[in-house]
């Protein structure tokens, strides 16, 4: 099966010559086509978007370009769809992940990107939306416009699938003409959306292209950064040093490199009536998407004190672990990762060798959790269903653990007490965390959280001042004038 992964407005696809990126093998093999542009023809392709492309976006109001957008989600959401189809089929053979853990995990993800969300979105980071359409009355005095990037460029990473549309739509909604670099992992969905945007409103139909070229190609990332005024990318925190290397002092550069992410659980939620709830919704953080997402849980902070002792959490986290095998099984894992998954096990069994450390589930199995009595720093597991619970004696001796991460720290999924979950968001949030969840939606971001800590939308814009001492002097000059 040959697919072909981009969207080149203002290029003749005729000549543009094709790199197959292949996937799963046999029966279940799966060829994608992505564009190998030359230097040139990445310039061709970013100049025609930020001039054809720009004057299309912001010729529509932002209201419209919701409505467009959720034309489009409204399709990907359709299970008879041939574009969902197409993703519902593709995906699970391009990234290995359970089949139905990525059609429940679009189908969560896709409705974020609905109208009444993306409203709310907007709403998010500006009281007045209208700001994105034309100038409007400051309370100050004076009028006030903000104005999306001339070209904006994305560089996408592929460790979950549909990640790009987050930047994507960010970048829509404040009508910023884009192009998109996918990554070799997963080049599908972007270029997929582009498309079906395209159908749906082709008046989008040149203000978003999608590209690929391998990572290190700096010929290529000179000629599509040069023609940029900003870049927003994903990736490892090295990659990212490197590519603000590469970008004009006056490039506009919005990163979102490697974090941590964790769960705390009070003893106050541990006890028989909410313990099978309780580890299901923390098995199901960490078995989605393998826990290659930031967001996903690296460890257990279970405090002590509650009818269930941590190590009992651990346990039955360990047997919901193995009961979403069945329904979700571990996607197959490259010699790195199986490798990487040996070496925490093994090191876990070195730490462990004083008994310290418990490790449950053996060699053989697809999950690992390791079950410590006291609490240490917090640091990565090897991903793939391995983690880990530590006790606690209560769940605010974990601030100082965590604000030691304070540059890496993101999402912290809680299980606690109204009393003690808003005790403890204030030191959360000074310890580095951007975001405070309940456990089970450490995976599911709401619609227009701040990524980071960073707002999404009005990081992408610069703001246009019209003062009043501009209008009050325009006065005299009026043809009504006394």
């Amino acid at each position: 099966m040959n697919v072909q992964a981009a969207h080149l407005p203002g290029l003749d696809l005729k000549s543009v010559p094709w790199h197959t990126l292949t996937f799963g093998e046999g029966t279940q093999r799966v060829d994608l086509g992505v564009p190998k542009l030359t230097p040139e023809q990445l310039q061709t392709l970013a100049r025609h978007v930020r001039t054809q492309g720009g004057a299309q976006i912001r010729a529509l109001s932002v209201t419209q370009i919701i409505a467009a957008i959720d034309r489009a989600i409204a399709r990907l959401l359709d299970a008879q769809n041939a574009y969902r189809q197409q993703l519902d089929r593709l995906l699970p053979l391009i990234t290995g992940f359970d089949a139905e853990m990525v059609r429940l995990g679009l189908n969560a993800y896709l409705k974020t990107f609905r109208a009444p969300q993306l409203q709310r979105f907007v709403a998010e980071d500006f009281a007045n939306p209208k700001l994105l359409d034309e100038f409007q009355p400051r309370a100050k005095g004076g009028m006030a416009r903000a104005l999306g990037p001339e070209l904006l460029v994305h560089v996408w990473a592929g460790n979950v699938p549909g990640l790009p549309l987050w930047s994507l739509v960010c970048g829509l909604l404040v009508k910023a003409p884009a192009v998109g670099k996918t990554a070799s992992a997963e080049p599908l969905v972007a270029a997929l959306f582009a498309r079906l945007l395209a159908e749906v409103e082709p008046r989008l139909a040149d203000a978003l292209a999608v590209v690929w070229f391998k990572g290190g190609d700096t010929e290529s990332e000179r000629a599509l950064y040069a023609e940029a005024d900003t870049v927003l990318a994903y990736g490892g925190n090295e990659t990212l040093a490197a590519l603000r290397q590469q970008l004009p002092v006056t490039t506009r550069f919005l990163p979102h490199g490697h974090k941590l992410s964790v769960g705390l659980v009070s003893a106050a939620a541990l006890d028989a009536q909410h313990l099978a709830a309780l580890v299901r919704a923390a098995a199901l953080d960490v078995v989605r998407y393998e826990q290659q997402g930031c967001y996903s849980p690296h460890i257990f902070y279970v405090a002590r004190g509650g009818r269930v002792s941590p190590r009992e959490f651990a346990q039955a986290l360990a047997g919901e672990l193995s009961a979403l095998q069945h329904k979700f099984a571990r996607r197959t894992l490259s010699l790195e990762e199986a490798a990487s998954v040996a070496g925490w096990r093994q090191g876990q069994e070195f730490i462990g060798q004083d008994g310290s450390v418990e490790l449950i589930g053996d060699a053989q199995a697809s999950w690992a959790v390791a079950y410590a009595e006291a609490a240490g720093p917090l640091l990565p597991c090897a991903l793939n269903r391995t983690v880990q619970v530590q006790a606690v004696a209560a769940l605010e001796e974990t601030l100082p653990l965590l604000a030691a991460q304070r540059d890496f720290l993101q999402t912290v999924g809680i299980a606690a007490s109204p009393e003690e979950l808003h005790a403890l968001a204030e030191g959360l949030g000074r310890a580095g965390a951007t975001r405070i969840c309940a456990l089970g939606h450490m995976t599911a971001p709401e619609a227009g959280w701040h990524h980071d800590g960073r707002f999404s939308l009005l990081d992408l814009v610069r703001m246009v001042e019209l003062e009043q001492s501009a209008e009050d002097a325009a006065e005299p000059y009026a043809r009504y004038r006394d």
